[in-house]
């Protein structure tokens, strides 16, 4: 039987003290369940006694069941010089509903006298008489005895003292917490060692990163005989961050083989950690760990050309064992496996020896020598390949456009327009638009020729627009590259133009973004 470990997510409470992090209670009660669904077993919800939120959630969170996670509630230690059954954040924290307490209580001396005011003696009584308060009122009680790794090493004794006071009162678990997050993981286990001698309690951790340690402290925790780690999604946390839940988890099951969430339930870890990072209004960390975008991504030709023989040649483990896929990336550094494998990605058939591989790679290290970056364009490599193997067939020809800025005062706004002159299936179509901005007149003027032939155009949206100087000391007259991010209700995919032009690096990017959406639709329909 494989040892079992109980993940506590703190996003809600511990990850909404992250700079710029922040969610609404329905917010909060659609994570609380998406989280639930994932298998993890606690749930912090917030803190009652601290804000008018977090109470309005627990008592929203009474009218929902979870299958299998437990809804914690947090709060600190009865005040010095009071009582437990007169302290406001003590009865919030019963009304709260929630079956599982969190007590956080100080451990390091330093915070008791500075921070706290009060005497040694005082904070062990205040975490003593609180934890026995809660005992009979809760399913489980936790203590989170902050700031202990610096305690320790400051007053050993001391430190050990507030677990010891935790435990007479009968806490459920005595969660270690490394709050400055400067912990080194030798640091970490050494002192756990003498821990496991001084208390016979169940242990937890809860390590901040801010020496980059947070996942490498809890897993090094782990396997020292903790058996509950707190952290949060995405590592969202006060300055650095918590320890990342998104790392930690895959790590735990499919690295030390321990039971945590279920093995099945690791292929939702992509989706639920963008659905966090979305209703936090934050972007995917493109490099995260087992579930970002580039976790999986190869670039250079000779990686390109060892996973095509064997994946665990350059992966650690299969990306669809977290929800993520293996993606091969475009640019000088590729090689003809690189250009092999995104051809039959886009159903083309290529051999390894012909010329005509050879030619896409040739004109492909040429455009990025001229700055062209395909990277995150995917949509116009398939175009390039399509026009190097002669293949491409246009669904339009430009004959002219011209865009005019004008403003009429200087209290107004700039009024642009675009005309286009296009022909199209032997039509000449001779459209005007305005738009805000040059760029978005000029895809209003284009759409407008071409959607009376193209009709599915319409369902056609230009979703992010970047632009990136390229040779920046020559000021103005610098290159531009302009990246162009489209989707339709079925997928979305990415086009760069390069110019000395802005304008005519935006209309590159953009005729290429309705090129693709017209070959794909045709492709669709074809294929049904």
């Amino acid at each position: 039987m494989r040892r079992l470990i109980k993940i506590y997510d703190t996003t809600l409470r511990d990850g909404t003290q992250g700079e710029g992090v922040s969610f609404s209670m329905e917010d909060k009660v659609r994570l609380a369940t998406r989280l639930d669904a994932l298998g993890i077993h606690y749930i912090e919800g917030g803190w009652p006694g601290s804000n008018p939120k977090d109470l309005r959630f627990f008592r929203r969170m009474q009218d929902v069941s979870f299958k299998h996670a437990k809804l914690a509630a947090f709060s600190m230690t009865r005040r010095a010089g009071g009582s437990a059954e007169a302290d406001a954040n003590m009865q919030a924290l019963v009304d709260a509903g929630a079956p599982v307490a969190t007590i956080v209580g100080k451990s390091w001396d330093f915070h008791v006298t500075e921070a706290l005011g009060t005497t040694r003696e005082e904070n062990l009584a205040m975490i003593e008489d609180t934890i026995a308060w809660l005992r009979p009122k809760m399913d489980e009680v936790m203590f989170d005895a902050e700031h202990f790794f610096d305690g320790f090493r400051a007053n050993r004794d001391y430190a050990l003292a507030t677990l010891r006071a935790a435990e007479r009162a009968g806490a459920h678990w005595l969660v270690l917490c490394d709050t400055n997050g400067g912990t080194l993981p030798a640091q970490l286990v050494e002192i756990l060692r003498e821990v496991k001698q001084a208390v016979k309690t169940p242990l937890g951790i809860h390590v901040h990163n801010d020496a980059e340690c947070a996942v490498a402290n809890s897993l090094a925790a782990v396997a020292e005989g903790v058996g509950q780690v707190q952290g949060t999604m995405n590592g969202f946390g006060e300055r650095c961050g918590n320890a990342n839940l998104v790392s930690l988890i895959p790590s735990l099951v499919l690295k030390l083989r321990v039971d945590c969430i279920p093995e099945s339930s690791l292929r939702e870890l992509r989706d639920v950690s963008r659905f966090v990072s979305e209703l936090a209004n934050r972007k995917p960390w493109d490099a995260q760990p087992y579930v970002g975008d580039s976790a999986f991504a190869h670039k250079g030709g000779m990686h390109v050309s060892a996973v095509l023989k064997h994946p665990n040649t350059y992966e650690h483990i299969d990306p669809a064992a977290v929800g993520n896929r293996r993606r091969v990336l475009i640019s000088e550094l590729a090689g003809k496996s690189n250009v092999l494998w995104k051809a039959r990605e886009y159903g083309i058939d290529l051999d390894q020896e012909t010329p005509e591989t050879r030619r896409i790679l040739d004109r492909l290290k040429q455009l990025e020598d001229e700055g062209f970056q395909f990277e995150g364009a995917e949509a116009s490599f398939e175009l390039l390949m399509e026009r190097a193997l002669g293949r491409h067939k246009p669904y339009f020809e430009l004959d002219a456009y011209r865009v005019i800025v004008e403003e009429e005062s200087a209290e107004g706004e700039p009024v642009a327009e675009a005309t286009v002159r296009v022909r199209v299936k032997g039509m000449l179509e001779h459209t005007a638009a305005a738009g805000n901005g040059p760029v978005n007149a000029l895809d209003h003027a284009l759409r407008k020729a071409l959607e009376e032939f193209y009709p599915n155009l319409r369902e056609m949206r230009l979703l992010d627009y970047k632009v990136r100087i390229l040779d920046e000391s020559k000021g103005t007259a610098a290159k531009t590259r302009v990246l162009i991010t489209s989707g339709d209700e079925r997928e979305t995919w990415g086009t760069v133009g390069v110019a000395n032009n802005i304008i005519e690096a935006s209309w590159r990017a953009l005729v290429d973004s309705v090129e693709y959406k017209l070959r794909a639709d045709e492709r669709r329909g074809a294929a049904s």
